[in-house]
């Protein structure tokens, strides 16, 4: 799949939301450089696993939601492919911030 341009946003409790644009292949790559992006920042509070991601796709314009915790748990689970295997570690390499 091409790289698409995206927008990863989450809203913390006190109502404050935070995004960021990044460019990436799939939906779980997109929500870890966002992520990790919004983390590195360093204007949010601590983002857990429970933290929804939203992620919305420029064109077509599509939203999907992820939690942190969801994000992990797929990054860990066993890959079927070999493309699979390198996506999953490049997202497993991010959310070790």
């Amino acid at each position: 799949m091409p790289p698409r341009a995206c927008i990863v946003s989450f809203s913390e409790p006190t109502g404050v939301q935070h995004r960021v644009e990044v460019t990436a292949e799939t939906l779980y790559e997109a929500a870890a450089i966002g992520l990790k992006l919004l983390r590195e920042h360093g204007w949010s509070s601590p983002i857990g696993p429970a933290t929804r991601l939203e992620v919305r796709v420029s064109h077509p314009t599509v939203t999907h939601e992820v939690t942190v915790g969801q994000l992990q748990k797929w990054s860990e689970s066993t890959a079927v492919t070999p493309d699979e295997r390198v996506r999953k570690d490049r997202v497993r390499t991010m959310l070790a911030v």
